[in-house]
This record gives structure tokens, C-alpha cells and sequence, in this order.
């Protein structure tokens, strides 16, 4: 379970700077005694107000964000494969919220961390992400989707937070649906290129598939062009063994992921049956040659899944102040019936 947007943007100017609002401290390491932790860490989260100087946003050309754009484009790969987009229909979502594929689990509660490091202009720093399965759900293009907080670390300072969206049709495919990231740098917020499928020219598109072989084509993994988003995914290989700080996992699935803005440069992601992510690696000329590998899986406390809806709840709100275009079209976050 990853999606790690910081490690492959390059680093974009101070947009403005605003006061925090909430400053909240997760211990998710320590025991409050009632249930456990996926890894030992302290997380300060920056929740902020609006900002003065507002992101630049897409203007929705559909009437609502049901509708997903038909007008797909034809772009290629840097071999010239042309990524497949995976036909889309709504009505096959019937248990969407239920993500119970092998590769890629999402159960409420339930904390992913890797940790490792990454290159920052020329500066090899220590690099942590937490991935934390809510129980809200966000309905998006007609599917609700399972919500998920995202924290990522640089040199042990927060420099994004973001809520993503997933959901799995009825063949077990995982989608993507969406993303709202806010950067943040010193602690001040920076920016936020937020996509929503259905919204403008963004569509959803395929995180992991029921059935993963080699021999696949490259699949767009979502398509956003107003903020530049064209992740796409090739199944690199099944079946190696491969040996985490966590754990050693065998049969593991690498997926190479890319986008149409870096030709040749991948980032290897490999997934572990019933965890997901469990190490990422490059290929090509990475500026951030990020390695990373998993130190903690498993449910968090119910304090700390207390303090993770307060931030969801904190950080929509900021996102429909600040994205009143994109995110302010979709529905207000709602709990797991």
C-alpha cells in the first residue's frame, strides 16, 4: 500500500505561507492500552488554515465529479508502448470499500511504515513514509472509496500529508481515484496538486490488479493532466524472495512504476502477499534514488485511529478552502457504515 508522489516531483516555490493551525502529536509507538501499534513514532502534523495565496487549481469541465472524462489521450511510454487505460464502469464497484486483494489489503486501522533514505539536491537524508487505513469513506465518480493518510518525512521533518483514495471492483482490481497532498517546507504550506477522477480531465486508473503476471501491458495508474499526474505501472517480475527490516517475504510481486515526464527513470516498488508495500528501489537515472523497505505493519491503537480522524477531518477542510474546484465538488468525508 503506497503511493509516494514526493519522491518523484521536484520541489516547487513558496506559494504562501500561513499560520499552523493544529499542531497534533500521534504516538503510535507507545501503549495507551487499547490495542496496538504498527511501528514506534512520534508524528507532529501540521493541519493548517488557509492559505494566503491560493494553489492554482483545474476548473472542472464535467457537471460533477460522477462524471469521468471519455476524451483519453494516446501518450506513450519512453519505448514508445502506449500504457493502457482501463475501461471504467461504476455499476462493477458493488463492495468498493471491501479491498481485500492480496497485494494490496486496505483494512481500517491498519498502519504501513517504510523507512530509508532518498536524495534531496545532491544530499542523501533519511526518508519515512506512514500510511494509515482510515475508516472514513469520500464517494468519488459514483464509487465510494476507501480514504487513506499519508505522512512523508525528510530528514525527519514533514514535508507532505495527503489523503488518498482507493477502491476495488467486483473482479478485485484496486483503482486510484484521487489524491489531495499538501507539501509543506519549514514547517509553512507550500502547495497542493490535487486531482479527483471525474473532475476536469482526471481519471481513475488501476493502483494493483486482481492477477498481476508479467507480460502485462503498462497501465496508467490514473490521469490528472492539470497538475501534470500520469503515473503508469508495469509488472516487473513475481516470485523473488526478498528481505525487509521487518521481515524476510517470499513469492514477492515488483511492480515499475514511471511516469510520461521521466523517460527511462522507475521506481521499483515491491509488494509482499497480505502486507503490500514492502520495498522500493530505482532504476535509471533517479535524481532521488530513493530505497526504502518496511520497519512496521499492523493496526494502530484506537487513540491513535482517534487523532488520525481529527487530521482527515482538519486537512478536508483545508482542502476545500483551498481547492474549492476539485476537492470542494466531492462529498464530505463519511464513516464506515
Amino acid at each position: 500500500m503506497t503511493r509516494n508522489q514526493t519522491g518523484r516531483r521536484s520541489g516547487r516555490q513558496l506559494v504562501g505561507v500561513i499560520a499552523i493551525l493544529l499542531l497534533v502529536t500521534v504516538s503510535c509507538g507507545g501503549s495507551d492500552g487499547d490495542g496496538g501499534s504498527a511501528a514506534d513514532s512520534t508524528t507532529a502534523t501540521p493541519v493548517t488554515s488557509a492559505s494566503t495565496t491560493e494553489p492554482t487549481t483545474a476548473e472542472p469541465t464535467t457537471t460533477g465529479p460522477t462524471t469521468v472524462a471519455t476524451n483519453a489521450p494516446r501518450p506513450t511510454t519512453a519505448d514508445g508502448t502506449e500504457p493502457v487505460f482501463e475501461k471504467f464502469d461504476g455499476a462493477s464497484f458493488t463492495k468498493s470499500t471491501l479491498i481485500d486483494n492480496d497485494w494490496f489489503p486496505l483494512i481500517p486501522g491498519n498502519q504501513l511504515v517504510l523507512a530509508g533514505t532518498s536524495i534531496e539536491d545532491g544530499e542523501e537524508l533519511t526518508h519515512r513514509l506512514e500510511y494509515t487505513v482510515t475508516d472514513f469513506t469520500k464517494e468519488i465518480a459514483g464509487v465510494k472509496t476507501v480514504v487513506v493518510w499519508i505522512e512523508d518525512y525528510s530528514d525527519d521533518e514533514l514535508v507532505e500529508v495527503e489523503l488518498a483514495f482507493f477502491a476495488q471492483d467486483d473482479n478485485g482490481n484496486v483503482w486510484f481515484f484521487g489524491e489531495h497532498p499538501e507539501e509543506y517546507a519549514d514547517e509553512a504550506f507550500v502547495d497542493a496538486p490535487t486531482w479527483i477522477a471525474g473532475v476536469g480531465d482526471a481519471k481513475p486508473g488501476i493502483e494493483m490488479y486482481a492477477n498481476p503476471e508479467p507480460g502485462l501491458p503498462p497501465y496508467f495508474q490514473g490521469w490528472a493532466p492539470a497538475v501534470s499526474w500520469s503515473d503508469y505501472g508495469t509488472v516487473d517480475s513475481v516470485g523473488t524472495k526478498v528481505c525487509a527490516t521487518l521481515d524476510c517475504y517470499d513469492n514477492v510481486l515488483t511492480i515499475a512504476e514511471s511516469s510520461l515526464g521521466e523517460p527511462g527513470v522507475y521506481q521499483l516498488k515491491s509488494y509482499a502477499r497480505g502486507v503490500g508495500n514492502i520495498q522500493v528501489d530505482f532504476r535509471g537515472e533517479d535524481l532521488h534514488q530513493e530505497k526504502l523497505d518496511v520497519v512496521g505493519f499492523g493496526p494502530i491503537s484506537k487513540t491513535s485511529m482517534e487523532q488520525y480522524r481529527a487530521l482527515a477531518i482538519a486537512l478536508e477542510a483545508h482542502a476545500n478552502d483551498i481547492s474549492p474546484t476539485v476537492y470542494g465538488t466531492t462529498p464530505p468525508l463519511a464513516a464506515t457504515s
